[in-house]
């Protein structure tokens, strides 16, 4: 954390002051891939004063939660194959690259529709955090979570409240 020596305010105050939105993404009736909303669930019970908001859709139709906003928190699920149910990664934007696909708009990709509507001239968030949960079963139809992901959540909140200063 930076200190302003001038004026003796940490960037603390400013991060608190801005503009917030956190989106959970995924589909709340297949078990894992609902983490995203869960998540948010959790968060605006610990600070109910957060504005937040669970979506379904991805790509360009993202735009629309989006814009006014200066700082977008973003909670998903990924499956790499790689790590353990339950475990998150933390990525920025600029981790993800823009694809020139636009054959349909379900295969913009987040980075992609940010370039686009920066294009259009649409004030988007200046700070973006995007949270990936590692999940174990995204395809099975249910409403919760699988048992390894769901008891990390309220650890993954605390996570992201202290890493986004919420």
């Amino acid at each position: 954390m930076r200190e302003d020596k001038h004026e003796g305010r940490s960037s603390i105050a400013t991060v608190r002051n801005m503009k917030t939105i956190i989106l959970g993404l995924g589909n709340p009736i297949l078990t894992d891939d609902a983490v995203g909303f869960r998540m948010v669930q959790e968060l605006k019970e610990e600070i109910p004063d957060l504005e937040v908001s669970e979506v379904s859709e991805a790509g360009i139709a993202l735009l629309d939660y989006v814009i006014g906003y200066d700082k977008l928190i973003i909670i998903d699920s990924i499956k790499t194959g790689k790590g353990k149910p339950g475990e998150l990664y933390k990525l920025e934007l600029e981790d993800l690259k823009p694809t020139m696909d636009f054959s349909s708009s379900h295969s913009v990709d987040i980075a992609t529709a940010f370039k686009v509507g920066e294009g259009l001239g649409y004030r988007m968030p200046k700070h973006v955090s995007i949270y990936a949960v590692e999940v174990r079963d995204n395809t099975t139809f249910g409403e919760r979570c699988t048992e390894e992901v769901e008891e990390r959540i309220p650890f993954i909140v605390r996570q992201i409240i202290e890493e986004e200063k919420l």
